[in-house]
């Protein structure tokens, strides 16, 4: 079992973002490795001074330097809009130029500003990790890192506030940390700044002329960084910084004896099988009354979820079965619940609470229990996998009329994405195919899916879906997207 050194970065925010730029001004995401390293040197600094710093710092710093491969395990984020604000000017020439020929400025130096830009990253999640695989399954300095990580408070800017840790875990202990991963790849993917041999040297050397660029010979500036190389990295599960992952959890569904997997039709059932679920989730927080809209998508009198909490809910997607061989899509025996973005609690509390539990009709029957699913069950995983290529297992119901125009309905179709949390830009990177015959064996007719009954009136579309690079699920869009409408699998020839 190999081990890696994981620095952990804990932002401070409730609601955290990120300001650091990359090359071009452009957001950074995630933040470089050589981001982490300036912090390690800036928290190393601040704990050790000059000789010490030499002393105890450095050697740890010059191997850590030298640790090629790091993975990056990062929360799913968004882009936000940018804004201009103004702040102080730190060039000084316009009020000291006036000052130098014994003039009085017209404003003093508080009173000078400039626009600046921002453009946040938010995050839906608060931590960051980097992993440094270990050779040797040793950490030579491993405590000298430790001290230096938790003297870190900044990555990006001064506002970007935070607090940092590392330790040595395992790699079942890394596979478990939530988030997205980021490895370097030869092509595409984002470029990042790593540090290199002498980085530390170079970072040593920038400050030394920082300090000196005044003088009497008047104001030289101080050369950039140059001792870094540029790796770029990929994440499979990150599509074009626009996607907001559901973490979720998956239940076989037995017969009331248990004698034997229940099934139930696809076209006919799903919509049931979802209330089903839904009702017995419920059942569960029933000590909980205020989270119920968080389970029914309504208010305590029975209206819709309208405003910024109308996407606070669980999703209920039962998950046809989809044959091995012939990739033909089957009945229902497996349901999965999926949480808004970032929500694992309320995953982990459904995971303990809702194994076992009965579900039931309208009138009292039982028709299944549900039992624990593995994530690697082969079914689960075409719904939550990774792919280029997705196509509906169920309809897709559009969130308005298309009046039979076919421009409509690409409008539509593109609206339920940015619905469904995707950004406006990946939106707009889609391919997008739908037609009324299904891109899967098995699957019938839109007309022919029980849908609810607010929803008969809106037309839908079986769709396939291109996404610029590999994204993961679960993937449901359109008005019936958290009853199990809308529902995508990955094509596993994309």
């Amino acid at each position: 079992m190999t081990s890696s050194l994981c620095i952990t970065i804990r932002f401070l925010d409730p609601s955290p973002s990120f300001h650091g730029k990359s090359d071009g001004e452009e957001p950074e995401w995630p933040p470089s490795p050589l981001r982490l390293f300036q912090a390690l040197v800036d928290g190393a600094a601040s704990r050790w001074r000059n000789a010490q710093f030499n002393e105890h710092a450095a050697p740890a710093l010059e191997w850590f330097q030298s640790n090629q491969k790091v993975t990056v395990v990062a929360p799913t984020h968004k882009t936000g809009i940018p804004f201009r604000t103004a702040v102080p000017n730190n060039d000084l020439d316009v009020w000291a130029g006036p000052v130098s020929k014994g003039n009085v400025p017209k404003k003093q130096p508080n009173e000078l500003k400039t626009l600046k830009q921002v453009r946040p990253t938010h995050l839906l999640g608060d931590t960051l990790h980097y992993l440094f695989p270990l050779p040797n399954e040793q950490c030579p300095h491993l405590e000298t890192l430790q001290s230096a990580a938790r003297s870190i408070t900044h990555l990006g800017w001064g506002i970007d506030m935070v607090v940092g840790d590392a330790a040595v875990i395992t790699s079942d202990e890394a596979d478990k940390l939530p988030g997205h991963r980021w490895r370097e790849t030869p092509t595409g993917g984002v470029p990042l700044r790593v540090p290199m041999a002498g980085t530390l040297d170079d970072l040593m050397r920038k400050h030394q002329d920082f300090l000196q660029r005044i003088s009497e010979d008047g104001f030289r500036p101080v050369p950039p960084l140059r001792a870094f190389r540029v790796a770029r990295y990929h994440s499979a599960t990150v599509a074009s910084s626009g996607l907001l992952a559901r973490p979720w959890c998956a239940f076989g569904i037995l017969k009331p004896d248990f004698s034997r997997n229940a099934a139930f039709s696809t076209v006919r059932r799903t919509r049931d099988v979802a209330a089903w679920v839904r009702h017995a989730t419920a059942d569960i927080y029933q000590e909980m009354p205020e989270c119920l809209s968080f389970v029914h998508g309504h208010d305590a009198e029975g209206n819709q979820l309208r405003g910024p909490d109308a996407e606070n809910r669980l999703m209920f997607l039962p998950l046809p079965t989809i044959n091995h061989g012939l990739g033909r899509v089957e009945s229902i025996r497996r349901v999965l619940i999926a949480a808004p973005p970032g929500d694992t609690k309320s995953i982990d509390f459904i995971r303990r609470r809702l194994a076992s539990h009965e579900l039931h009709t309208p009138d009292g029957g039982v028709v299944g229990v549900l039992n624990h699913m593995p994530a690697g069950d082969w079914v689960v995983k075409q719904y939550t996998g990774v792919s280029r290529v997705w196509s509906t297992v169920t309809p897709v119901i559009l969130p308005g009329h298309d009046d039979h125009d076919h421009k409509k309905a690409e409008d539509l179709l593109r609206k339920a994405f940015r619905q469904a949390g995707y950004s406006a830009e990946l939106v707009g990177q889609l391919g997008l195919e739908w037609r009324q015959v299904g891109f899967r064996a098995g699957v019938e007719l839109p007309r022919r899916y029980e849908v609810p009954a607010n929803l008969k009136k809106y037309p839908a579309w079986h769709v396939r879906v291109r996404f610029p690079q590999a994204v993961g699920g679960p993937m449901a869009v359109g008005a019936g997207r958290y009853r199990g409408l809308g529902l995508f699998a990955g094509e596993r020839s994309a």
